[in-house]
C-alpha cells in the first residue's frame, strides 16, 4: 500500500506547505529512464480511475509537506547520487504551484525533472514543458471509452494535450494500462490513431491489487504477457518505439 512504501507528511503552517505530499524513502530506478530519481506525490484527482494503484491520492487534495521538509528530503537524495525527479500524483497539474515545485527540484538541487499528468490541464502543462525534461502522458483509452472508465468527458482536452507534447516536450512517452477485458482491439485501435505518429508508447500490465478503489478491478487477473505481445505487433507503426512493462 501507498502508506507502507512513501515517508508520511509533515503537518507545518499553511503558508509553509507545498504540494508535495509525499515521497517514496528509496530513490527509484524504474520510474525515470535512464535515471536514479526521487519520487515525489501530490495529491488530488480529476479522474476516477478504479483501477489506480495511488488511490490514497485521489479525491481532494490534501496538506502538503513544508518547505523546509522538502528540501531536507532533497538534500539527501542529492547525496544518494540522485540525478532525477519525478511529480506523479494524483494529478499534477492540479497543484497551485507546480511551476514553482519544477524550478525548485531543478534549480536548487540540479535534478532532471519528469512529470506524470492524466493530461486533463493543457494550459499549465504547456507552461511546464520547457521547463521539464520528460513527460509521461497516460493514455488511459480510446476516446470513446473514458467515460466510463475514468469518468471524464472532455476529451478534446486530452487531444490538446498529446499535441503539445509531440510538439514541444523535449522527451516524453504516452502509457496505457492494458485491462484486458476493457481494452480491445477496438479500443486499442482507437488510441493507436490518437497518438499516431508519437515517440513512445508505453503499454502496460494491469496488476491486480487488494486496496483498488474500485472492488471489481481487484477480481480482474493480470494482462498476460500474451496480450502485451499481441498488442505491440497489432499497434506497430503507431509510435516510434513502443515498450513493454510487466510482460
Amino acid at each position: 500500500m501507498l502508506s507502507q512504501t512513501i515517508q508520511s507528511k509533515i503537518g507545518t503552517r499553511q503558508s509553509e506547505m507545498t504540494s508535495v505530499y509525499a515521497y517514496l524513502e528509496k530513490p527509484s530506478m524504474v520510474d525515470y529512464p535512464r535515471h536514479f530519481a526521487a519520487v515525489f506525490f501530490t495529491s488530488g484527482c480529476n479522474f476516477s480511475c478504479g483501477f489506480c494503484h495511488n488511490a490514497a491520492l485521489m479525491g481532494k487534495k490534501q496538506a502538503g509537506l513544508s518547505r523546509e521538509k522538502l528540501e531536507e528530503a532533497c538534500s539527501k537524495f542529492k547525496k544518494d547520487w540522485v540525478n532525477g525527479a519525478v511529480i506523479t500524483g494524483g494529478e499534477p497539474t492540479l497543484a497551485p504551484d507546480l511551476i514553482e515545485l519544477i524550478l525548485f527540484l531543478k534549480g536548487r538541487f540540479g535534478f532532471d525533472v519528469k512529470l506524470d499528468t492524466n493530461g486533463s490541464n493543457p494550459e499549465l502543462l504547456e507552461q511546464c514543458l520547457p521547463l521539464i525534461d520528460y513527460v509521461a502522458m497516460d493514455i488511459k483509452t480510446g476516446f470513446s471509452g473514458y467515460p466510463a472508465l475514468v469518468k471524464y468527458k472532455e476529451t478534446a482536452r486530452i487531444q490538446k494535450s498529446i499535441s503539445l507534447i509531440r510538439e514541444k516536450a523535449p522527451d516524453y512517452e504516452f502509457r496505457t494500462t492494458v485491462i484486458d477485458s476493457f481494452h480491445t482491439d477496438e479500443q486499442m485501435d482507437e488510441i493507436a490513431e490518437i497518438i499516431r505518429g508519437a515517440k513512445r508508447l508505453a503499454l502496460q500490465a494491469f496488476i491486480p491489487r487488494e486496496n483498488l478503489p474500485n472492488r471489481k478491478f481487484t477480481l480482474l487477473p493480470r494482462t498476460p504477457s500474451s496480450r502485451l505481445n499481441e498488442l505491440k505487433e497489432r499497434m506497430t507503426g503507431c509510435a516510434d518505439e513502443i515498450l513493454l512493462r510487466g510482460a
